[in-house]
């Protein structure tokens, strides 16, 4: 005769276990900006190395000029060259007309772009710095 197949006494610690390893992975990649899982390489705002030509001119080129350059000055201000940048940026920024005022935003300002999103803050920041430099023509 057979003996019937009996289970054993601690079965139930299997799922257990199973559960504490399933959560376990589950809290390792965690979604959580603040906890780093895998850290990657992170674009920061450099604002050591900020010129005119290398920094200021990007910017402008890709949010600026197609309003306000030679061939579409757009309230009659031009960004697309070195001295009508430097004149609108001499401008203090709460003054109408100035560039700092207008990218961020500043009250009795026209908010730029118009009509578009506000610029990262790390790009009014580079501005500024380029501003706070003495705005050189580098």
């Amino acid at each position: 005769m057979k003996k019937p197949q009996t289970t054993p006494k601690n079965l139930w610690v299997y799922p257990i276990i199973l559960f504490f390893i399933l959560s376990f992975q589950y809290c390792s990649k965690s979604d959580d900006p603040k906890v780093v899982n895998n850290p990657t390489p992170t674009d920061e705002c450099d604002l050591t190395n900020v010129t005119f030509s290398g920094t200021v001119v990007n910017i402008l080129s890709s949010d600026c000029t197609s309003c306000h350059s030679a061939s579409n000055p757009s309230g009659g201000i031009r960004l697309d060259d070195y001295a009508s940048v430097k004149a609108q940026a001499s401008i203090a920024a709460g003054t109408s007309g100035s560039l700092m005022g207008a990218i961020s935003h500043t009250a009795g300002n026209s908010p730029m772009p118009k009509n578009g999103s506000k610029l990262s803050d790390c790009k009014i920041s580079q501005i500024n710095k380029w501003i706070q430099n003495g705005m050189p023509n580098n």
